[in-house]
């Protein structure tokens, strides 16, 4: 496995950057390994995936997770407030990093990732395939 480690800084659309740097470095099979950071917005769908809610304020990066290659990416990650409250779910393009967002992906270079329509979520879904190495 290939390790890329990466910083966002203040004002970038977090999940706009990471499918950027995916796309500019062709990962086509990457895990969010890591994320530690900050988000001054927030835009996550919620797990009924009809609900987008949207917050601003200070907001603590405490977990991130997810699946992404090129052209594709599937991120959840959790937040907390100035109280201490955490919250989460699937995240949406528009959330913006605060201080910063230190992010680690890990490239697993024997596999490639892509998504298909599943008829039974509705959705499209992981597919994994074996890839060629040269």
């Amino acid at each position: 496995m290939k390790t890329h480690v990466f910083r966002l800084r203040p004002g970038q659309n977090f999940r706009e950057e990471i499918d950027k740097y995916v796309r500019e470095h062709n990962i086509r099979a990457g895990i969010i390994l890591t994320c530690v950071g900050n988000l001054t917005k927030a835009i996550l769908r919620m797990a009924n995936a009809k609900i987008i809610k949207t917050w601003e304020g200070s907001f603590e990066i405490i977990s991130v997770v997810g699946t992404v290659e090129t052209g594709n990416s599937h991120i959840h990650i959790c937040l907390s407030d100035e109280d201490g409250k955490t919250f989460g779910g699937h995240l949406k393009d528009g959330s913006v990093v605060g201080v910063t967002a230190e992010v680690a992906i890990g490239e697993i270079e024997d596999l490639e990732f892509s998504r298909e329509f599943d008829q039974k979520s509705g959705y499209n879904e992981l597919v994994v395939k074996s890839k060629k190495i040269k």
